[in-house]
C-alpha cells in the first residue's frame, strides 16, 4: 500500500459501456447538462431509526455509460467530503511469477499522471489539511481521501487523471519497489509471527486459489516485475467499467453530478476484456497439518484453519456470530478459557476471512512462557468442538450480536466510514443494499444456526493445524513458497502503446482551483464540578448516537516511585474485578452493553474511558464507576497480569522497533521518573504486589483531582445527573499522594548507542532528544515544525528517506509533549547496511530546522495539515473527548478548543527555526540503534568512535546506563 495500511489477508459483476471521447480540461461545470449522461436511481425517503438501530447508509446510485457506478451521500454536518475509488482488481489478480504486483501497482498510483506531476495527490490532500491513502486486499484496491469540502472538484479531476492517463517512469519504479521490499521486511522479517500470519498461513489454508499467495509478495518476485507490466497491469484493470467512485460529506449534488460527468464520462475502456479469474477452491479431503520454523520467535504459535464460504454466501452471518463468541472481548470462550482460566496462552484469537471468491476462519493462539504448542492445539480444539457438540447459551448468543450491532455502529461515525462500509459490501457482496442488511442478518442467528455451521463446516476432518515454532540447529527457518502459479498470466493483460509521459507544463490541463471554505465547527463545552470536587466536561455532538466517558487521573508512570510498570498494572487491574464482581462477569456486561470500557495509564495520567450506544450509556457509566471506585484487585487476577505483561514483554523485545521504543527513554532521562518504560521491565513486572497496587489506587484515584469528559449524544443536564449518580458520593483520600517532582530530571549529555541484535530482519533509527511541557510558549511552532519535519507522508523526512531513496516503508517524528520536558523522537526503519546513511538523513534534516529560515510556500500547507487534522480528531466522539481530556490534563482553559487552529496560522517562520534551536538542536540529539550490529557497526563506528553497545541479550531497562 502507499502508505501503512497493506492488507495481509482479505477480510462481482462488470459494467460494460461506451463513451465518447472527452478531455479532462474543459471549461468548470456548475452543474450537468439537461441531458445527463449519470442514470441515477432515486434517493430511499429517509426513515426514523429506533433507539440503538443502525441508520441506513442512504447512498444515491448512479452509473455512466461507460461503466463507471457512483454512490453519492450528501452531510451537511460537516467541513469536509471523502472521495474513494474502489477498483475490482487484488493480488488474487496478481500475474503468475509477479506475486505482489497488485500492491506494488497500488504504490505507484500516487505518482505522476500527464497532468499532475509526481507527489501531486500530497499536495491535494496533505497540503490543504486532508489525507490520502490506499490498501490492497484479496480482491480490490480502494484509494481514498478526506479533504476540506471547498477542495471536492480538485480530486474528482486528480482521481480520473489517474484513472486514465497515469505515468511511470525508471526512477519511481525502482524507488517504489524498494519501498515495498522495506515493507517486506519491517512486517515479515522484522516482526517474529508477520512470516507465520502473513506468508505461511495463506499459502497452507488454500489448496488452489490464489488467495493463498501473500498480498506482498516476495522479493524475488519484485525484482522481477517491469516497467512494462506495470503500465499492462493499469490499462488492463484500471478502467471505468471495473470501478466505483463514492462520495460522501458536504457538497452541493447538482454541482458534483457535473464534475462527475465533466471528468470521468470522457474515460473509455480498453478493447481487451478482464482476464478471468474465478478459481474454484477444492472441498478438503481430510485433516492437513504442517509445522514451520522462525528465527527471533520468542514463544511458540499455533492455528487451526478450516475453508468457510465466501462473502455473500447465506451462513457468513452465522459464522460472524459464532467468531465473536470464540473470541471477541474478555468474556470470550478463547480469552476465558486459555488466557484467562488456564493461563496457557498469552494471546488467543479467532479471524473469519469472507472474500468475494473463498473464506476461511482460523483460530489461534501464542503460547504463554514455557507452554507447548500441543497444549495451545489440543485447547483450541476443545473450545471448537464445544460449538458443533451443543447450542450456545442465549447470554453468550445477545452478547456477540450486540456487540457486533455496536461495532457497526462505530464504523459509521464519519462520512468516510459510512463510505468504507458501503465499499466493502460492493466489493465482496456486488451489492450496495448488501451493507444495510447487515444488521438484520446478525440479528436473526439463532443458536441453531451456529451450531449447524460448526457441524458443517468446522470439523475434524476439514481442519488445517499449523505450528509455529523457534528455529534452532535441527530445524533452520522455513522459506515461504514463491514457486505458486496463477490463472493470469502476463500475457493475458492489455497491450499499450506508446508510454503515457508527463505533459509540459503549458500543455497540462489545469488542476481546478478550490471553492469557498467550509469552516469547522468546535462545540461548546460545558464546565461544573460536583461537591466533591471532581470537574466535568460536556462536549455535547449530533450524529450517531453513541456517548464516551473519560475519566482521567493525575497520576501515571511518573510516578511508578521506582517500581517500573505499577501505574499501567493498576490501571490493567481495574477491569479484573471489583467488590460485588468478577472479571468475567464485568466482562460479559461490557459485551453485552455493546460497549467498551478499559483504562490505561500514560506517562502524566490514568485514563479510564467507556463507550457507548446512547440507549444503554446510563449502565455503562455506572459499571466504570464501580471499576473505578470499587476495584478489588484480586492477588490472582494481578498474577494472571503479570504472566501476561511478561509475555508482552517477550514478543516486544524480539522486535527492533519496540526495542528502540523501550530503551531511548533512559538514554533520554536516565534514571529520572520519565526515564522507565512505562510498562514495567522483565525484572520488575514480577517484584509488583498487592499492597503496591492498592496504595496506587488509593493514594492517586481521588475525584478532587480527577477530571470526567463527557461527548456525544448528551446534553449537560443529562451528564451532570448521570455523573451525580455514578460519583456524587465518592470520596477520595485526604492524604493524596504528592506527584513526582522534577520527572524529567537533569538534562544529559547526548549518547549514540547500539544495540546488537544478531540476524534482525530490519534496523530501528531513533534521534531523540528532550522536548518541552505541553504549556511551554514554543509549543505550537515546536508542533507545528513537527509536522513539516516528520509530519505525514509529504514531510521532510519520509520525503528524504522514502520517497527519494526508498530506505524505509515511513520515516517520521513525535514532539512528545509532557507536564515536564518532553520527549522528543525521529525514527525510521530500515535495512541494516542502511543504518549509517538513515540515521544521517535523519540528524540532517533535524538540523535544518533550527538553522535555515522555512519558506512561507512550504509551512502554508502544513499548517493546513496540522489544523486538519484537529478538525478529522473532532468527528468522532472518541477524538473530541480525547482533546478535551488533553487540555484538562494541562490544565488549558476550554477555550483552546476553539483558538486552536487560529494559534496554529499565527506560527511564523521565525519562531519554528528559534524554538528548534533552542529547544532541539541536532547536536544535542542521542542517536539509538536497534538492529544487526555485524552488518553496520564498522561503518557507524568511524563516525561516532564513543558509541556504545550494548548486547541484546545483556539489555538491563531497569539501570540508566542500559546494562
Amino acid at each position: 500500500m502507499k502508505s501503512r495500511l497493506f492488507a495481509a489477508a482479505s477480510i462481482s459483476a462488470l459494467l460494460m459501456g461506451v463513451a465518447a471521447c472527452a478531455t479532462v480540461d474543459a471549461p468548470p461545470v456548475q452543474a450537468p447538462a439537461a441531458a445527463s449522461a449519470l442514470s441515477c436511481e432515486p434517493v430511499p425517503a429517509a426513515a426514523d431509526v429506533a433507539p440503538g438501530e443502525v441508520p441506513p447508509l442512504g447512498f444515491r446510485e448512479c452509473v455512466l455509460p461507460n461503466g463507471l457506478k457512483v454512490f453519492t451521500l450528501r452531510d451537511a454536518s460537516t467541513s469536509n467530503v471523502t472521495v474513494q475509488v474502489w477498483y475490482r482488481v487484488g493480488s488474487k489478480d496478481d500475474p503468475a511469477g509477479r506475486s505482489g504486483f497488485a500492491h506494488l501497482f497500488e504504490h505507484l498510483m500516487f505518482k505522476s499522471t500527464e497532468n499532475m506531476p509526481t507527489e501531486t495527490f500530497d499536495r491535494l490532500t496533505e497540503d490543504v489539511g486532508g489525507f490520502n491513502n490506499a490498501s490492497t486486499w484479496d480482491d480490490f484496491t480502494n484509494y481514498y481521501e478526506v479533504v476540506p469540502a471547498n477542495h471536492l472538484e480538485r480530486l474528482i479531476f486528480a482521481e480520473a487523471d489517474r484513472m486514465g492517463s497515469l505515468v511511470v517512469d525508471a526512477d519511481v519504479f525502482a524507488s517504489e519497489r524498494d519501498v515495498v521490499k522495506e515493507e517486506y521486511r519491517q512486517s515479515y522479517l522484522a516482526n517474529p509471527y508477520g512470516r507465520f500470519f502473513g506468508l505461511f498461513a495463506p499459502q497452507t489454508i488454500y489448496q488452489d486459489h490464489p488467495y493463498r499467495r501473500p498480498g506482498i509478495g516476495s522479493i524475488e518476485e519484485l525484482n522481477a516485475a517491469t516497467i512494462e507490466d506495470v503500465r499492462r497491469f493499469h490499462a488492463t484493470y484500471y478502467r471505468p467499467d471495473n470501478a466505483v467512485l463514492i462520495v460522501a460529506g458536504n457538497f452541493d449534488q447538482a454541482q458534483l453530478d457535473g464534475w462527475i460527468e465533466q471528468y470521468f464520462a470522457g474515460l473509455t475502456n480498453p478493447d481487451t476484456p478482464l482476464p478471468a479469474n474465478n478459481v474454484s477452491e477444492p472441498e478438503p479431503t481430510g485433516p492437513r497439518e504442517a509445522t514451520f520454523y522462525g528465527a527471533n520467535v520468542p514463544l511458540p504459535a499455533v492455528m487451526l484453519a478450516w475453508p468457510t464460504v465466501p462473502y455473500g454466501h447465506p451462513d457468513r452471518a452465522a459464522l460472524t456470530v459464532l467468531d465473536g463468541i470464540l473470541s471477541t472481548g474478555e468474556s470470550s470462550r478463547l480469552y476465558q478459557s486459555l488466557v484467562y482460566d488456564q493461563q496457557i496462552a498469552a494471546q488467543a484469537s479467532s479471524s473469519p476471512d469472507f472474500a468475494q471468491q473463498a473464506g476461511n476462519l482460523t483460530a489461534y493462539a501464542i503460547m504463554a512462557d514455557g507452554q507447548t504448542a500441543d497444549a495451545g492445539v489440543a485447547a483450541l480444539r476443545a473450545e471448537v468442538a464445544r460449538f458443533r457438540d451443543e447450542p450456545v447459551s442465549a447470554a453468550e448468543l445477545a452478547e456477540a450480536r450486540n456487540e457486533l450491532v455496536a461495532n457497526l455502529l462505530r464504523q459509521r461515525e464519519g462520512v468516510d466510514d459510512r463510505a468504507n462500509a458501503l465499499g466493502f459490501a460492493l466489493m465482496w457482496d456486488g451489492e450496495a443494499a448488501a451493507a444495510d442488511r447487515e444488521v438484520a442478518a446478525l440479528r436473526a442467528v439463532t443458536a441453531a444456526d451456529i451450531q449447524r455451521v460448526a457441524r458443517r463446516y468446522l470439523t475434524e476432518q476439514r481442519m488445517i493445524t499449523m505450528r509455529y515454532l523457534p528455529a534452532d540447529e535441527a530445524n533452520p527457518p522455513t522459506e515461504a513458497n514463491t514457486n505458486v502459479d496463477a490463472p493470469v498470466n502476463v500475457a493475458d493483460l492489455a497491450p499499450v502503446g506508446e508510454p503515457t509521459v508527463l505533459l509540459p507544463e503549458g500543455q497540462r490541463a489545469a488542476i481546478p482551483a478550490p471553492g469557498p471554505e467550509v469552516s469547522p465547527a468546535t462545540p461548546a463545552v460545558a464546565d461544573f464540578r460536583l461537591a466533591n470536587g471532581l470537574r466535568v466536561l460536556v462536549a455535547p455532538t449530533e450524529g450517531v448516537p453513541l456517548i464516551s466517558a473519560r475519566l482521567g487521573f493525575d497520576a501515571g508512570t511518573r510516578d511508578d516511585g521506582g517500581k517500573p510498570g505499577l501505574a499501567t498494572m493498576t490501571a490493567g487491574l481495574l477491569t479484573q474485578g471489583t467488590a460485588t464482581r468478577t472479571a468475567p462477569q464485568i466482562a460479559a456486561e461490557i459485551e453485552g452493553l455493546g460497549a467498551t470500557v478499559g483504562a490505561g495509564a500514560g506517562v502524566d495520567f490514568t485514563n479510564v474511558y467507556a463507550n457507548a450506544p446512547a440507549e444503554v450509556f446510563p449502565q455503562t457509566l455506572a459499571l466504570m464507576a464501580d471499576v473505578v471506585r470499587n476495584p478489588a484487585f484480586a492477588a490472582e487476577e494481578l498474577e494472571r497480569q503479570q504472566s501476561q505483561t511478561l509475555d508482552g514483554l517477550r514478543v516486544a523485545l524480539s522486535q527492533p522497533g519496540q526495542i528502540a521504543s523501550q530503551s531511548v527513554g533512559r538514554v533520554i532521562y536516565g534514571a529520572a521518573p520519565y526515564g522507565a518504560p512505562g510498562s514495567g521491565t522483565i525484572t520488575s513486572v514480577p517484584t509488583l504486589t498487592r499492597e503496591d497496587v492498592v496504595a496506587f489506587h488509593r493514594d492517586r484515584f481521588s475525584p478532587a483531582d480527577a477530571t470526567l469528559v463527557f461527548s456525544g449524544a448528551i446534553t449537560p443536564e443529562q451528564a451532570r445527573t448521570l455523573a451525580e449518580q455514578a460519583f456524587g458520593d465518592w470520596r477520595g483520600n485526604d492524604a493524596a499522594a504528592a506527584r513526582a517532582d522534577d520527572p524529567a530530571g537533569a538534562a544529559l549529555a547526548p549518547r549514540v548507542v547500539v544495540i546488537d541484535q544478531p540476524g534482525a530482519g530490519q534496523a530501528a533509527v531513533v534521534v531523540a532528544a528532550r522536548g518541552v511541557s505541553r504549556t511551554d510558549a514554543d509549543y505550537f511552532p515546536l508542533a507545528l515544525g513537527n509536522t513539516l519535519l516528520g509530519g505525514g507522508y509529504s514531510s521532510r523526512l519520509n520525503q528524504e528517506v522514502r520517497i527519494k531513496r526508498g530506505l524505509s516503508y515511513g520515516a517520521g517524528s513525535s514532539l512528545g509533549a509532557r507536564a515536564d520536558e518532553g520527549l522528543f523522537t525521529a525514527s525510521a526503519q530500515t535495512r541494516n547496511d542502511a543504518v549509517p546513511d538513515v540515521a544521517a538523513l535523519i540528524l540532517e534534516e533535524l538540523g535544518r530546522m533550527g538553522s535555515e529560515r522555512i519558506p512561507e510556500s512550504e509551512l502554508s500547507p502544513r499548517r493546513a495539515v496540522m489544523i486538519g487534522g484537529f478538525g478529522r480528531s473532532l468527528e468522532t466522539v472518541d477524538g473530541l473527548g480525547g482533546f478535551i481530556a488533553n487540555l484538562a490534563l494541562y490544565d488549558l482553559p476550554m477555550s483552546e478548543l476553539a483558538a486552536y487552529a487560529g494559534k496554529v496560522r499565527a506560527v511564523t517562520p521565525e519562531q519554528i527555526e528559534a524554538a528548534f534551536a533552542g529547544h532541539l538542536p541536532a547536536a544535542g540529539a542521542s542517536l539509538v540503534i536497534v538492529g544487526d550490529a555485524s552488518v553496520f557497526l564498522e561503518a557507524l563506528r568511524a563516525k561516532y568512535p564513543d558509541l556504545e553497545v550494548v548486547p541484546l541479550t545483556e539489555l538491563n531497562l531497569d539501570s540508566a546506563t542500559l546494562r
